[in-house]
Parts: C-alpha cells; structure tokens; sequence
C-alpha cells in the first residue's frame, strides 16, 4: 500500500502506529533528515520528538495537519501527516515529507484513501494480536502453575500454537514495582505493559513470552542455538532495556521503586517456572536490600539465594537476640552495628575494615570489644561471626522499604 501510495504521489511516503513507531516506509526519492533516518533505523523516534508531534496536536487531528521542523530534534523539515482511525480510535499515521513538494487537495485525498486502508489492515492486525496475546498470557500463566502437569501442558501447546520455539535455554526476567503486595497504580500498570513491549521487540517472534501480574511483569526470553553463557548475559541485556524503560515511563517514582530479577538457565520450557520464581526472588531482594543494580541475577545473589527461600518468620526466628538487639539500638550507639557489619564483610581485616570506616584502629578493636560484651559473642570464633553475619543479612532483607 505504501509503495503504491509513493508511486502515485513520486513521493516518499511513511506510516507510523499512533506511538510513532515505524511500521513502513517506501524508497525515498529526496534527501532524508536525520529524524527519519533514526525512524527507519530504530523503528521509534526519541521521546522530545514525539513531544513536539503531540504538542502540534497530531492524536487530535480528524485531517491533513502539519508538524513544523525542529532540527534541534533532527527534524530539519515540515511533515504533513494524516491521522489513522478505526471507529474513531487512533491506530498511526501516513506521513510524507515538505521537502519533496507541498500537500494539496490531490496530496489530502490521496493519504486520506491511504488513511482509510491502512485502517483496515491495522484494525485487523490489531485483532489477531489481541488474540494471539490473550492466548499467550492464558498458557503463560499455566506455564508457572504449581501443578507440574499443567506447566508440561502448557510448554507443549505454546510450542504448537507457534507462540514459542521448541528447543532453547529458557530465562525469566521480572520487574517488580510499588510497594511489596500492594495492588499496582493505573500508570504503573501502563509503564508495566509499554517497558515489556519495549523489551519484546528485541526478541524475534516466539523467543518471547510475557504477562503482567498484580505487583510486577514477567518476560521469559526464549534463546535456541545459544550457550548458557550467551543466554544469561542475552537475558541481563533484555531486563537491562525493560528497566530502563520502565524508569523513563515512571519519572516521578523513586528509583527504589522498580526492580529487576533475571533468573537462572532452564534447559526446557516446561522447567521455565523454576526460573521465574528465582527471577522474581532476586527482584524482592533487590528491593529489600535497596541495591542501586538496575538489574539483579539470581546467580549473584549469593547469601541472599538462601536466607530468601525462609519466610519473615522462619528469618526472624533466626535472628540472633544481641545482634538484633543491637541493630534496634536498644543497647550501645548506633555505629556499633555499623562497624560491626563493616568487619564481618571485610572477612574480619581489620586494616581494611578502619580504612573503610575512616576510623582508627585502636578504635575499631573499641567498638568491636563493646560489641562481643553487648551482643555475648567472640568475634575470634568463627561460629559467632558466622551467626552474626546472617543476622546482619537477614536485617537487610527484612527493613522497611
């Protein structure tokens, strides 16, 4: 339709989807600027150039409207576009460019016929992959029952519905945001949905599989003919892309308020859930930690792997009383803890453990003698800074967010 459209008019033609992302283009015949360049090579159009087509009022045109240039943006000339709509719902765009002619009445009723096909092809498209997407999420969410008949089932049938590759190392990716079990706001739940496409485009079809729950996204990456070692560092790059995404879609939210878990190589599809269960794990780590990572492998996450699997109760009940008791400043000053966790991570140097603390070290062995009279330990036991050490984690893991 497009190239016949640029063949009819001897001009460049464009169709957009309603999010200025390229869908097709025909053979330029003059020069292209760099913003339709960066169009044709990424498919998008950065975020300040999308601002500048809204402000000119393009997703409330009913006709041929005109976007002025802005060659700080990369636009270096006028656009005329024409609005795509189904039953007045806004589907894209067909562009063409000021540089290759004016826009006339012959130029308006051309793109608005265009318009009107283009309409139909989008409306159905739409349609299918509506349906497509809907009988993903439902096999998605079978994919990581409980019941491993279910999960065997489910892998079959994604594979013959064409919605997933056969063979391959599946990873989970999840990104979790807002508070820990509390219901996700109405743009949370939109910046969800736009970060997973976003990460999905970078998977060929049926080497990506998604659903969005109550309080966080999942993404599993499908990766056939790729070693192990590909598929992580592969699946780390795709939660990488789906963060960062989701932190431009949510500006006003803390940055502890998104996190991202990858988990670990499944070698079957029907094994997939195993990994999402590390991916989501490594995510609530993350938060609870309050790692500044953008992303967080359930392969890295050493202590916490282990001391996450108990449940806040089993954790507490763990805890030792005089370590805790400290941590709650119920006993000494509140560095004590301080140093005392700095100590058991640097393996018990003390040389690097006051160099980090910018403390003396006749100071450090101070606080460290206080510390064994208030909590009842030897730190010269290994036993005792053992049971010490997960009780500083189990903290970390369990503070407020």
């Amino acid at each position: 339709m497009v190239d016949a459209l640029g063949a009819r008019l001897e001009r460049s033609v464009a169709v957009d989807d309603r999010r200025l992302r390229l869908l097709a283009h025909s053979a330029h015949r003059g020069e292209a600027d760099a913003a339709r360049v960066g169009s044709i090579m990424n498919r998008s159009v950065p975020a300040e150039l999308a601002a500048h087509v809204a402000a000119q009022g393009a997703a409330d045109a009913t006709g041929l409207f005109t976007v002025t240039a802005r060659p700080e943006f990369g636009m270096a000339v006028e656009r005329f576009g024409m609005p795509i709509r189904y039953d007045g719902t806004l589907l894209g765009y067909v562009w063409l460019t000021a540089n290759e002619g004016p826009a006339g009445p012959r130029e308006a009723d051309a793109l608005r016929e265009a318009a009107g096909q283009a309409a139909l092809i989008l409306h159905g498209e739409r349609l299918r992959h509506e349906v497509s997407r809907s009988r993903e999420r439902e096999l998605v969410r079978d994919l990581v029952a409980p019941d491993p008949v279910l999960r065997d089932e489910a892998a079959r049938m994604l594979v013959e519905e064409d919605l997933a590759t056969a063979d391959g190392r599946v990873i989970a990716v999840v990104a979790v945001v807002g508070d820990h079990g509390e219901p996700l706001r109405e743009d949370q739940r939109l910046a969800l949905d736009l970060a997973v496409d976003h990460a999905r485009r970078r998977l060929a079809p049926g080497r990506a599989l998604s659903l969005i729950r109550p309080d966080h996204a999942l993404l599993f990456s499908v990766r056939p003919d790729t070693s192990d070692d590909e598929a992580e560092r592969g699946a780390e790059e795709l939660a990488a892309a789906l963060h960062e995404r989701l932190r431009a879609e949510l500006p006003a939210d803390p940055p502890s308020a998104c996190r991202t878990g990858v988990g670990r190589v499944r070698h079957r599809l029907a094994d997939a859930a195993a990994s999402y269960a590390e991916a989501r794990r490594a995510a609530e780590v993350a938060r609870s930690t309050g790692s500044g990572a953008p992303v967080t492998a359930y392969a890295r996450l050493g202590t916490y792997a282990l001391l996450a699997k108990l449940s806040p109760a089993e954790r507490a009940e763990s805890m030792h009383p005089g370590v805790r008791d400290l941590l709650r400043s119920r006993s000494g000053p509140a560095e004590l803890a301080d140093t005392l966790r700095a100590y058991l991570d640097e393996a018990g140097d003390a040389r690097r453990t006051a160099a980090r603390l910018h403390i003396h070290r006749s100071t450090l062995y101070n606080r460290l003698h206080r510390v064994e009279e208030l909590t009842g330990l030897s730190l010269s036991r290994g036993e005792d800074r053992l049971t010490a050490h997960l009780t500083l984690k189990i903290a970390e893991l369990d503070r407020p967010v």
